[in-house]
């Protein structure tokens, strides 16, 4: 298998239908315990929302796949439970470089801002990830993780859906009120459905060579295009845990898959790309195309679909895994909300509507960048090699350079959930945007911001002022808390103190929590003022901001996801 990765062999525990010989009703099952599948397993059960896990395979993926993961998708993991050990064991970076020939021609930094919790990017090789959360499924009690358990067939009974699934100890059927297909791009789950896929395949191959060798390169991406020691082509460089060094070499649509692979072709490669005698080992190579499409609806009735299983994109950018742990991170609280009777099942269209928006931004920016790394016309590459040339000495040429756009959280400033502003505010927390971290402090604590928050709605109320004021810490205010707290979907309230008057309000800790602003960091990036209100989505999405707390106004706000 490989040199620096033992993988684990997970056991099949024959389920109760096969013990029984019953035809069990689950809330929801999860087809697929890739990283997407596992991510939307985990948010539900540790929400309290029962969940079945299939896969067939007894084990985590195999060989050279994701690697890279944006900030927004740690911020997410920490809020499963795994983002700690994810960071850990990855490599940070944020500084990208790109080459053209010897040449550094751009350079962009994914995190310009310190006051963040997480990197802009780690980079962590895909059966790390999912050992991780499969260690972390296994701790809760409401999810059940069934391996070497195929599902074979798929039907839509109305109100449930019947899944049929084979084991080694035989066949047996489960009824679930929601199925989320996270089954990957050849999904299994799509084909029996009858559904399919639109969008561009393109024709190019690139190869990945994983190699473990001891370099003091430091931990960037590094993009090259006609570099000499692989001209007229491109070449990518990331830095994996376990000394491992992701390369892609791109070989063009003519090469022969096969004969690429073989050692003799690909040491040479390596050897002319260093330049040097250094040892290395070949750790994975294979060879692969790409395409960017996706489903026309993310949603059929009862069926979801996540990740690659509803969009695919080519992998310049890492918005493939980074798009789909979104996408559970957007449907998963909507379901619990619905399961609960909360909200009308007109919640789980906004998965659709919002998502795919997101897809579509994704497959935008994947193709711009396949086609400036890859031009297929000669107008394409005129302009790429025009852009690329007059970068060595023109600042204004480097900004069209395109080796990859790398993954940024889904900004729904066009969602029919969002309540738009009526008042006046600067900066980039509009309503739709995933929220930005800041460091607060919990009494004589230092956190952070979005660890306070995520999984249900939040009011956060900015005190700045000593003076009479829009928002008061009275009586009327304090009841308005609780009546919010206390409606069919609770609103959790989190007063935000500037540290100049602290003190004069930690008497409201009794009634709310309370966090200090001692940097004036949430106040710089939330453009808050004394007064200022924000009310939060459990997704840690902005979906309303006012300047003046009105009990009525977030009412009205919360109405749209509950109607």
């Amino acid at each position: 298998m490989l040199q620096t990765y033992n993988y684990p062999k997970y056991a099949f525990h024959l389920p109760p239908e096969l013990a029984k010989g019953t035809t069990n009703r689950y809330p929801v099952v999860v087809v697929g315990a890739g990283p997407v599948g596992l991510a939307a397993a985990i948010d539900l059960s540790q929400s309290g929302v029962p969940v079945v896990l299939v896969d067939e395979d007894d084990t985590v993926s195999i060989g050279s796949r994701g690697v890279c993961y944006a900030k927004r998708t740690l911020e997410i993991l920490d809020r499963l439970g795994v983002g700690d050990v994810c960071v850990n064991k990855g490599v940070t970076w944020n500084i990208g470089r790109t080459f053209f020939k010897e040449q550094e021609v751009y350079q962009f930094n994914l995190q310009p801002s310190l006051d963040q919790k997480r990197p802009g990017m780690i980079n962590l090789q895909q059966y790390h990830l999912e050992e991780f959360l499969v260690q972390r499924a296994q701790d809760l009690d409401t999810l059940d993780l069934r391996f070497k358990s195929k599902v074979v067939s798929v039907k839509p009974e109305g109100q449930y859906v019947q899944v049929e699934i084979e084991t080694p100890e035989g066949s047996y059927h489960v009824n679930t009120e929601w199925l989320i297909a996270a089954d990957g791009a050849r999904s299994p789950t799509r084909q029996m459905l009858g559904l399919d896929m639109e969008g561009k395949i393109f024709q190019d191959r690139f190869l990945i060579a994983d190699v473990k060798m001891k370099a003091d390169h430091p931990a960037e991406r590094w993009f090259w295009f006609d570099p000499p020691f692989h001209p007229n082509q491109s070449v990518l460089l990331h830095k994996q845990a376990d000394n491992l060094w992701r390369i892609d070499f791109q070989l063009g649509w003519d090469a022969d898959p096969e004969e690429e692979k073989k050692p003799e072709r690909v040491i040479p490669r390596i050897q002319a790309m260093f330049g040097d005698n250094r040892e290395f080992d070949l750790e994975w190579v294979s060879v692969y195309t790409f395409q960017c499409r996706r489903m026309e609806s993310f949603r059929h009735g009862r069926v979801f679909f996540v990740g690659d299983s509803a969009h695919q994109v080519s992998p310049f950018g890492a918005r493939g895994a980074n798009s789909g742990i979104q996408d559970t991170d957007n449907l998963c609280w909507k379901l619990k909300l619905v399961m609960q009777g909360k909200a009308t099942e007109n919640l789980l269209d906004s998965y659709n509507e919002e998502r795919c928006s997101a897809a579509d931004e994704n497959i935008l920016n994947s193709t711009r960048s396949t086609d400036f790394i890859t031009p297929k016309s000669t107008v394409s590459r005129a302009f790429r090699n025009a852009a690329l040339a007059l970068s060595r000495h023109h600042d204004c040429a480097r900004s069209l350079i395109n080796s990859g756009r790398l993954s940024v959280p889904a900004y729904l400033t066009s969602s029919s959930l969002n309540t738009p502003d009526g008042d006046s505010f600067v900066g980039n927390m509009l309503p739709g945007a995933p929220m930005m971290d800041a460091p607060v402090k919990q009494r004589q604590d230092n956190v952070w911001l979005l660890d306070q928050l995520g999984g249900e709605f939040v009011l956060l109320h900015y005190f700045a002022s000593d003076e009479p004021m829009p928002i008061q810490p009275s009586t009327q205010f304090l009841e308005d808390v609780r009546t919010l707290n206390n409606q069919v979907v609770a609103v959790r309230s989190i007063g935000i103190i500037s540290s100049t008057i602290e003190k004069n309000y930690r008497h409201l800790e009794a009634h709310l929590d309370m966090l200090s602003d001692d940097r004036q960091v949430f106040q710089m990036h939330y453009d808050a003022k004394h007064g200022t209100t924000y009310l939060i989505r459990p997704d840690q999405h902005v979906c309303a901001r006012w300047r003046v707390f009105d009990i009525k106004q977030v009412g009205e706000a919360l109405q749209k996801f509950l109607a």
